[in-house]
């Protein structure tokens, strides 16, 4: 019986996707729910898997091609798998078992195991329901003895010429092809990023103000409570959970800072759904914290957290990506002073928080020392004031600089 592999069905907003690998091979015998080839859209990345264990009878799509939803990228043969059981079948044998089945594993993490030829069921995994991570295949390869280790392909190096070759170079050989250049095609992610962040520079009349804010308050209960935070909720306590909670009661001050332009009409949202800006190595994303308002602090940092996991595994999903009413980016993770965020459209104003140093400042008449963070607000100038962007940033900093706000909702 032959089994169709299809495109899964992708949504409106998403016309195609590209084919990024193929994990096996026509010809190649396949369990069911096994992981077949991945697939990249301009969001997110794909994952698709046997409808039932079988031959792959033929591949009809190559990587790097362009799909749509319902296509068909291969045939199973389900008849062929029994045959070939029954063939190599042997009553003194134990038979073999994929262990792989019953283990569900993002691209990433099968990618790693595949490299290095790890079996799955030997790594204990820290993720969700107990689901392996890239972090627990990286632990797992750190403690296997250098010998027996597998080199990890991290990247594709870039060509270099060796000490010993350049010595053997001759004089009339142009220096030029010691300068090794690379061109690869954009993403899908990058250049849907690219495109947003362009259209917003140029659609929006874009301005940003600054403040800053002493955080010695925020350290201070951060490290009073951390330790029983962490053993009741079995999440840390970081300092985004506190500005989002300074956000929350600032969109409610501002309403206008939490609303969207559409062609001539304005939008005013009655829900609080922010975006938490997440690095990855394929580009920016930004997983929406839905009904923040509703959420406590514990709530607020356990959705970061499995936000950032299923970032480093490839696993969001479209509705964690969909919709948002206001951003919040964090630069100083990376160090960043002071930078200018750009606009996440159609969303009308983002938060950028920044690197936290100790600096002097003048408190009642006398220099201390105080860990400082510099705060922007990018906002589009059409439908916010230069009133309401200040008046914004200035809630969000006496929430800080007082958390008694935050807890007692004054």
């Amino acid at each position: 019986m032959s089994i169709e592999v299809l495109v899964p069905v992708l949504p409106e907003s998403v016309a195609d996707a590209t084919l990024i690998t193929w994990h096996k091979q026509a010809g190649d015998t396949v369990n069911k729910n096994e992981s077949l080839v991945d697939l990249e859209t301009d969001k997110v990345t794909l994952e698709v898997t046997a409808p039932e264990t079988g031959i792959i009878s033929q591949i009809l799509k190559d990587s790097g091609a362009i799909v749509m939803s319902g296509e068909l990228l291969a045939i199973i043969d389900t008849q062929g798998t029994q045959a070939l059981t029954d063939s190599q079948a042997k009553p003194d044998l134990q038979p073999t078992v994929n262990k792989e089945i019953d283990i569900p594993l993002s691209p990433s993490v099968r990618r790693l195991i595949n490299e290095n030829a790890l079996d799955p069921a030997e790594i204990t995994g820290t993720g969700k329901s107990g689901r392996l991570t890239k972090i627990d295949v990286m632990d797992h390869l750190n403690k296997q003895p250098p010998e027996k280790a597998a080199p990890v392909i991290t990247a594709a190096p870039v060509p270099q010429v060796k000490v010993e070759t350049i010595a053997t170079i001759e004089p009339a050989i142009s220096a030029s092809n010691l300068r090794p250049e690379q061109r690869v095609a954009m993403t899908r992610l990058r250049a849907k990023v690219a495109e947003r962040l362009l259209q917003a520079q140029q659609n929006a009349a874009m301005l940003t103000t600054f403040n800053e804010v002493n955080m010695q308050a925020v350290i201070d209960l951060r490290n009073q409570y951390k330790t029983r935070f962490e053993q009741k909720h079995e999440v840390k306590l970081g300092f985004m959970s506190f500005f989002v909670k300074a956000s929350i009661e600032a969109l409610k001050k501002f309403p206008a800072i939490n609303a969207s332009i559409d062609e001539t009409d304005i939008i005013y949202h009655g829900y609080y759904d922010l975006g938490i800006a997440v690095s990855t190595p394929k580009g920016l994303i930004v997983p929406v914290l839905r009904d923040a308002d509703q959420l406590d602090f514990a709530g607020i940092e356990k959705s970061i957290a499995n936000f950032g996991e299923k970032a480093r595994n490839n696993t969001l999903s479209y509705d964690d990506l969909k919709g948002g009413t206001f951003t919040i980016t964090n630069g100083g993770v990376f160090g960043s002073m002071l930078s200018t965020p750009i606009l996440n459209p159609p969303q009308c104003a983002i938060l950028g928080m920044h690197a936290i140093k100790e600096r002097a400042v003048v408190e009642n008449g006398q220099i201390v020392i105080r860990p400082i963070m510099y705060l922007a607000l990018s906002y589009d100038h059409r439908l916010v004031d230069g009133r309401e962007a200040v008046q914004f940033l200035v809630t969000i900093k006496e929430c800080l600089e007082s958390p008694a706000h935050l807890l007692l909702n004054i």
